[in-house]
């Protein structure tokens, strides 16, 4: 499909025109997405902040709870009761006492007064088992002396805590506490001699503690925890966490590049982050902090973070992105308008232009525009200038055409036809005979010594030799269009419709009669010769090349037998 100046100068129009809202749309959008991705980043860092602060003050009330249990009056009383039914009454008040703290603390899912002697025997344990508080008692009090929590814990001055290592509950006879990321608060109970007896072990559910820490964020926010190693502790997807404990390491890390830098000590406190992980589908933004942990602990600081989806914070500028996309097609729309109405004021005067070279073109007239002074005035002047020199020079080209195609296909020595007219008048001869049956001759003529006559008189002389000759041969064929000059001193002429070779036989010998008179050349005679061969159709060829070469080997003949003479066929030489 082919489309007018005016559809492009539209189109070009419309293009400038729609570019720039369109580009002002994409740069709206886009700085829209990265400032509200600023924003997020800037609200989760100061969440996941508040959110690590949060998190330090319940472990410290974690360990003030465990401060008040051992400073009780009721554990003091057990560094020093031997009876055992006193020494059971007292253990029945701080299980009570440790019931109550389980029902104000849901995040607590055990506490034990545990003996520094007998391998760490349980003297007092209260767990949850679901909605319920069960106390342990009797035969199922169980040693723990070889748990770091205990072993480590007792090492401790007394009033010190030791916060343990995050990890999962294997412990047998746990209750709900089975098989949960649990942290064990340890604090030693010292007597009035400040002797250890005993130590106050609170195990807390980590999924509670964050449950409760996240209530007041918003529902869209991802918290991660990592310990120093960048192991995952709390992450969405819950598969992912402590790997470690499954013979498999999963590193948080790996998902968020950046808090590489907060695994090293000497690194930042808190950094953003965006996710790396290939198989994540929808970009995630993060704000991660690094918190020191003060108690006594071979965890010294764990990795907490907050993550949101990108879509989500992204929500509003895809709203925002359309309405600019409603924007810009409005827009849009009116540049093309524009452009369209533009458009057809620019190229109607150009229309008329080119109805009036259209008409030229068919009737070579020349018709007249509406004046203009701008530069379409100055190009219908032109124009108009231009139609009235082509006239001019047409009427000139026909004239030099006609002398240009004589000259193409005439010698322009001697006025003969050339060799490429020869070559078209023989092929239509030859195309005639082949469907009317007729016989053809072809007469070769080679001037005898032709060179001696231009070395002895001249290239001039030898011109008006070959002039002469020309007229010779016109004069004794009935076609002048039937005689041609090859080349050189090379003439040809071919006969049409013979019926009896005897009349080229009786036309060679006026030839050969003709070329033994002298020929008055520039006021002088001068004897000129030829040698003559003649080619037959059909017999002797089909087509020009073979009829051509014959006649030609025929001329050989009749220079071989010593020139100025003719050959056709068999017949006697003369």
């Amino acid at each position: 499909m082919r489309f007018g100046i005016a559809f492009k100068l539209g189109c070009l129009m419309a293009v400038f025109g729609m570019l720039p809202t369109a580009l002002a749309g994409y740069y709206i959008y886009n700085s829209s997405r990265e400032l509200l991705l600023q924003a997020a980043e800037r609200d989760l860092q100061t969440a996941v902040q508040v959110l690590g602060r949060n998190l330090q003050s319940s472990l410290r009330n974690i360990s003030l709870d465990a401060a008040v249990l051992t400073n009780g009056a009721h554990v003091q009383q057990l560094a020093n009761i031997n009876d055992p039914a006193q020494r059971s009454h007292v253990q029945d008040d701080l299980a009570a006492l440790f019931r109550a703290m389980l029902l104000a603390h849901p995040d607590y899912m055990q506490i034990r007064l545990i003996s520094a002697s007998d391998h760490g025997l349980e003297w007092v344990r209260q767990d949850r088992d679901g909605d319920r508080i069960v106390r342990v008692s009797g035969a199922d009090l169980q040693e723990k002396g070889h748990f770091a929590y205990v072993f480590e814990a007792l090492k401790l001055a007394p009033g010190d805590v030791r916060i343990s290592p995050i990890v999962i509950n294997h412990e047998q006879g746990a209750h709900s506490g089975l098989g949960k990321p649990t942290l064990h608060v340890s604090t030693p109970v010292a007597d009035a001699n400040g002797k250890v007896f005993a130590l106050l072990v609170i195990n807390v559910d980590l999924d509670q503690l964050f449950s409760q820490l996240q209530s007041d964020l918003p529902d869209e926010y991802q918290v991660y925890l990592s310990n120093r190693w960048g192991d995952l502790l709390i992450h969405p997807d819950h598969r992912r966490t402590f790997g470690f404990d499954q013979g498999r390491r999963l590193f948080l890390q790996d998902e968020f590049s950046e808090v590489s830098r907060l695994l090293d000590p000497s690194g930042p406190n808190s950094l953003i982050s965006r996710s790396v992980e290939q198989n994540q589908q929808d970009g995630l933004v993060a704000a991660f902090v690094r918190l020191a942990n003060n108690s006594e602990t071979s965890e010294p600081f764990v990795i907490l973070g907050l993550g949101q989806l990108q879509s989500h914070v992204l929500a509003q500028a895809s709203r925002a992105g359309g309405y600019i996309a409603q924007i810009a097609v409005f827009f849009s729309l009116l540049a093309l308008l524009v452009a369209f109405i533009a458009s057809r004021a620019l190229i109607r005067p150009l229309r008329n232009m080119t109805e009036a070279v259209e008409l030229f073109s068919r009737e070579r007239k020349i018709s007249e525009l509406t004046p203009r002074q701008d530069e379409l005035g100055v190009l219908a002047r032109s124009f108009r200038a231009m139609k009235e020199e082509i006239l001019t020079q047409l009427k000139d080209l026909t004239h030099s055409r006609a002398a240009f195609e004589h000259l193409a296909r005439h010698d322009s020595l001697t006025g003969l036809p050339n060799r490429r007219m020869c070559f078209e008048r023989l092929e239509q001869a030859l195309i005639s005979a082949r469907q009317s049956g007729q016989k053809m001759a072809l007469l070769f003529v080679d001037l005898d010594h032709f060179k001696e006559v231009n070395d002895q008189w001249g290239h001039r002389f030898g011109d008006l030799v070959l002039q002469a000759v020309a007229k010779l041969l016109s004069s004794a064929s009935e076609a002048r269009d039937n005689v041609a000059r090859l080349g050189g001193d090379e003439f040809v002429m071919f006969f049409e419709d013979v019926q009896d070779p005897r009349k080229i036989v009786a036309l060679l010998e006026k030839l050969h009669v003709c070329f033994q008179l002298p020929l008055l050349i520039d006021g002088r005679g001068v004897n000129i010769h030829a040698s003559m061969g003649v080619s037959m159709f059909p017999r002797d060829g089909n087509d020009i090349g073979a009829l051509i070469q014959h006649a030609d080997h025929a001329m050989y003949k009749a220079k071989s037998a010593g020139r100025n003479r003719y050959s056709f066929e068999v017949m006697s030489e003369h």
